[in-house]
């Protein structure tokens, strides 16, 4: 009786360091998941801000190589600043975005500021342009509208 005892208390021994090596393993791996879950976060939020139609930086992009290809702002462009207002508009609860910055040329006394305006267009599940234009800050002050969609 007491050998069978002692074999007992073995086997219980054994299952409860099994049981407590189980518990430390699903710890692990719940650690690893969470780590896992941050870093697709990471690069979800990443991945929106750089490729996404929507973002600032992509609305900035495709303004700025407009305006450097239309023939009377031609002119290198560099940026100096950028602002940037995101709206929903309430009678069609369409997302809005007004951007704008200024640009500077390689002559001097050439610079502008840039107007840009994008407004969401769930069909097509990207932003359309309603307009860019560029006030010229020289004189005669004027503006030269790129893009005109209103």
């Amino acid at each position: 009786m007491p050998t069978c005892y002692l074999n007992c208390r073995l086997t219980e021994g054994s299952l409860c360091n099994k049981v407590k090596e189980a518990g430390r393993d699903f710890t692990y791996l719940i650690v690893v998941l969470v780590g896992i879950g941050v870093t697709g976060g990471l690069f979800y939020v990443i991945f929106k801000e750089l490729f996404s139609s929507s973002s600032p930086s992509k609305i900035y992009g495709d303004a700025l190589k407009k305006c450097r290809s239309h023939p009377e702002v031609g002119f290198r462009t560099h940026c100096r600043s950028i602002s940037q207002v995101c709206t929903r508009n309430l009678t069609s609860n369409q997302k809005e975005h007004r951007l704008g910055f200024y640009i500077e040329g390689s002559e001097p006394g050439k610079q502008g500021t840039v107007h840009v305006e994008v407004k969401e267009n769930p069909e097509r599940g990207r932003f359309d342009v309603r307009y860019i234009f560029v006030d010229v800050d020289s004189y005669p002050r004027r503006t030269i509208v790129i893009e005109d969609n209103r």
